[in-house]
């Protein structure tokens, strides 16, 4: 029998244990075999995973989210569990955690916070599936074992959640990540979560804000995801309880931390990069929101001007193309030897029927850009004015 085969075998076996399981609150507590077995499959697979493409690669970003992370956490259980965040360049609205501690945020939900609480109050939320071992105990749920087993084979974005889904460990990620855990694990992990939080010193009243913004979008959008932060009643829930909560156990916490500043700036371009994500989805509105988003954290960003034409200029809607074209020349402005903006430009002027105006744009770009792939391409619109 093979390597795998056989700690499959083992781990379906345990699933007989109890899923009754003592937290995690410093390095006095004992992994049990089965649950030795899921971390060092996990960790074989988060190499994989880490080494793909699929992660955003900022390790100054991924520093800053890891130090708030470990800030919700007393050193004890730092040193049981050393946690560490990476980004996933995915547009969806996601996070999840495996069971060693590594946790991973879609640039599509880092993009919809707006402060450094809202931040850790989903840092705060995954964390609290790995120090409750939720991952372990939901393996051992009778009830929960077929549909577990069920999503080996599920990907998102067309990206593996683990590297290799055949392997029964990538399954513990894409449970997470696609369905969340059994609904009495969430409620748990949101209400500790939200004490880790407010303990840290963070605004409990933040902690609903993010999710309200998630449903509104997802509401005008009529967008329907299958990830646990895009689940429309599990997004009303956790706003009930969030707001009962700040209302009884945190009505005299309010007015803590927010870091709103430090956290726009850390974060402005992964927003700028997950509006371009978000284009190529055709997601004109949200793609827009975005690159808007970014432009209002640093108003002299080239790129950002020339990601809002592109914008613009692909959605074509009434006055776009106009528009298009001032973002363009905006972002010229700011930097002329920046060349995708005068293509773009030349485009929107061969749009509007300003042939030798566009010659004009596209050579700039060729002349900016000499070893531009799409020569052959620009030439052929060059040709269409002949002087």
């Amino acid at each position: 029998m093979r390597p795998l085969a056989i700690g499959l075998v083992g781990l379906i076996l345990a699933a007989c244990a109890t899923s009754t399981l003592a937290p995690i609150r410093d390095g006095n507590v004992q992994l049990e075999d089965d649950e030795k077995r899921m971390w060092a499959r996990v960790e074989q697979e988060q190499k994989k995973f880490d080494a793909s493409d699929a992660l955003y690669r900022d390790p100054e970003l991924d520093a800053y989210l890891t130090g708030v992370a470990r800030r919700l956490q007393p050193p004890e259980v730092l040193q049981a569990i050393p946690f560490r965040v990476a980004v996933v360049k995915n547009p969806w609205l996601n996070a999840f955690a495996m069971p060693n501690g590594a946790l991973y945020i879609h640039t599509g939900l880092l993009a919809r916070l707006d402060n450094e609480a809202q931040l850790a109050t989903i840092l705060g939320h995954e964390m609290v599936h790995v120090t409750h071992r939720h991952a372990i105990r939901d393996f051992r749920s009778a009830k929960n074992k077929t549909a577990f087993l069920a999503t080996m084979n599920v990907t998102f974005g067309g990206v593996p959640v683990l590297g290799g889904l055949a392997d029964l460990i990538g399954a513990f990620g894409t449970t997470a990540a696609i369905t969340g855990y059994a609904r009495d694990q969430e409620r748990e992990a949101d209400a500790e979560g939200l004490d880790l939080m407010v303990r840290a010193g963070y605004d409990p009243a933040e902690a609903p804000k993010s999710f309200e913004g998630m449903k509104k979008e997802l509401d005008e959008e009529k967008i329907k995801e299958s990830f646990f932060y895009s689940s429309h009643p599990r997004l009303q829930e956790r706003i009930e309880n969030f707001d009962a909560a700040i209302k009884t156990a945190y009505r005299d916490r309010r007015g803590g931390a927010k870091n709103t500043e430090l956290f726009l700036k850390k974060t402005q371009r992964v927003v700028l990069d997950n509006a371009q994500l978000d284009l190529k989805a055709g997601r004109f509105r949200t793609a827009q929101w975005g690159a808007e988003k970014a432009l209002a954290v640093k108003p002299n960003d080239p790129k950002a001007y020339y990601l809002l034409g592109e914008i613009l200029r692909q959605k074509a809607g009434d006055g776009d193309m106009l528009n298009a074209g001032q973002q363009y020349q905006k972002a010229i402005a700011l930097d002329p030897a920046f060349p995708d903006p005068h293509k773009g430009l030349g485009l929107v002027q061969l749009k509007r029927g300003e042939t030798c105006q566009a010659k004009k744009s596209l050579q700039s770009y060729l002349a900016l850009a000499p070893s531009a792939p799409d020569r052959a391409y620009i030439d052929g619109y060059i040709r269409q004015c002949p002087r």
